[in-house]
């Protein structure tokens, strides 16, 4: 069933997304004259066609939702009647097949400015303070002065408004040059120094790896306690079926005391696929279940699963900072992290050529399907949240100089309009075959990453 939802949300997020991406080359090559002859969501066999307008464009729905095209009239794919010649892809101007190839990622760029505007118009925005939790003895946080309870007010120069802002600061840092130096307001309310140093690059490399920066770092953010108590029970899980039900609280696991819910993550975790003691307690009765632990991957590592829920965490109002913005405020914060967070992208996926960054960030469709499943589990605001990342991304990839990518063909237009004559056959040919190995090599090793994870 998880395989099935993961699919599922998979496919709603890619085709949704590929046709933005496609509405764009569609609506820009209409606006400037461009003849399109068909405009396709899918490949493979028509499920659905409709020909329609002045010049009968096809528009379909194609068995296979892995991507979509937008056709244009084009004098090198076949004879094209003398009427429609000014209409034909190469017989119009440089900058308007330009501006057509540019629609695309354009379209998915703004796509998730939009889904970020209204996010933060319909809730504001909600920040929590960037407080260190615990530190590891002798990590580099701990040797470069970080200590619990600490607030991280600046990074590299640069306020802090939240953990976010950490993270991405770390990692760009830590990519770079390995060096942060941050600002911290002490429990006492003083503000002193702090500097992470990884001089290794090896080590600079693995900390970019999912997951790894702040544990490799040394410290954690803080997080309020919260109580053993299932929240919630999936009937059909592990729990569901051994007899745990929503409100139980638990008390040990295997003989061993729990003290709070990540306790019970810990201890079941660490048990895959094995049958663990579960002592709770309901209405004050105490009572023993057996409950035989599933298995999932999380970051290529088996773990177990039991399938419930805490309580939502509430942090205190003072770890807090809500904002509530009008709709121009929203659009320009909107604007401000897509871009924040395309620049970074191009940043790491930069530093990831020339070997400063893990190519393990690098995925493939099935763990692209697997934050989809979970994001849409999650609700409507993560699944939101996953398809303004993804949008992003695929806008960004899309820009990439690779002749096969809308980059590519851009790059293909600028040599033309510079030297008044299209680049030879021979060399646009040469071109798509170099890039078509290039996407090929990238996704392979996001394919053997996706493999990886899931085998541990």
């Amino acid at each position: 069933m998880n395989v099935a939802w993961y699919v599922l949300w998979f496919i709603v997020a890619v085709s949704l997304l590929v046709t933005v991406h496609e509405f764009g080359h569609y609506w820009v090559a209409r606006r400037l004259g461009f003849k399109v002859l068909r405009f396709s969501v899918g490949f493979g066999r028509p499920l659905f066609k409709k020909v329609a307008g002045a010049d009968q464009t096809e528009y379909v729905i194609a068995a296979i939702p892995l991507g979509g095209y937008v056709k244009m009239l084009d004098e090198r794919e076949g004879p094209v009647a003398p009427a429609d010649l000014e209409r034909s892809f190469t017989r119009r101007p440089p900058w308007q097949r330009i501006a057509v190839l540019l629609a695309g990622p354009f379209f998915n760029i703004a796509f998730a400015i939009i889904v970020l505007w209204g996010m933060l118009w319909a809730s504001g925005v909600t920040q929590i303070k960037a407080v260190v939790g615990d530190v590891t003895a002798g990590s580099i946080a701990a040797r470069g002065g970080l200590r619990s309870g600490d607030e991280i007010v600046s990074l590299d120069g640069s306020d802090v408004g939240d953990q976010r802002d950490v993270v991405f600061g770390l990692l760009d840092t830590m990519s770079a040059e390995g060096k942060s130096q941050l600002v911290v307001r002490g429990r006492d309310g003083s503000r002193r120094n702090a500097t992470l140093t990884v001089a290794n690059s090896a080590e600079r490399r693995r900390l970019t790896e999912p997951s790894l920066l702040l544990k490799g770092l040394g410290f954690e953010f803080w997080e309020p306690e919260m109580p053993p108590v299932l929240a919630q029970v999936v009937p059909d899980g592990p729990a569901g079926k051994a007899g745990l039900k929503s409100g139980d609280e638990v008390l040990a696991i295997d003989g061993v005391a729990v003290n709070d819910f990540r306790d019970i993550v810990t201890r079941i975790s660490g048990h895959p696929g094995e049958e663990l003691d579960i002592r709770y307690r309901r209405g004050g009765d105490e009572n023993i279940v057996r409950v035989r632990v599933s298995t999932a991957e999380v970051d290529g590592r088996k773990v177990g699963r039991i399938q419930v829920r805490p309580a939502d965490v509430k942090y205190p109002e003072s770890m807090l900072l809500h904002s509530e913005l009008s709709p121009t405020e929203a659009l320009s914060r909107a604007t401000a992290e897509a871009w924040n967070m395309t620049v970074l992208q191009a940043r790491l996926f930069w530093r990831m050529l020339l070997g400063n960054v893990s190519l393990k960030n690098l995925s493939g469709p099935l763990s692209i399907a697997e934050f989809a499943g979970e994001s849409a589990e999650a609700g409507i605001a993560p699944f939101l949240g996953f398809l303004v990342l993804i949008s992003l991304s695929l806008g960004f990839l899309n820009l990439l100089p690779i002749p096969i990518l809308d980059g590519g063909q851009i790059v293909y237009q600028l040599i033309e309009w510079a030297k008044g004559s299209p680049m030879s056959e021979r060399a646009q040919a040469f071109g798509q075959q170099v890039g078509i190995a290039l996407l090929i090599l990238l996704m392979s090793v996001a394919l053997f990453n996706d493999i990886a994870r899931q085998l541990g």
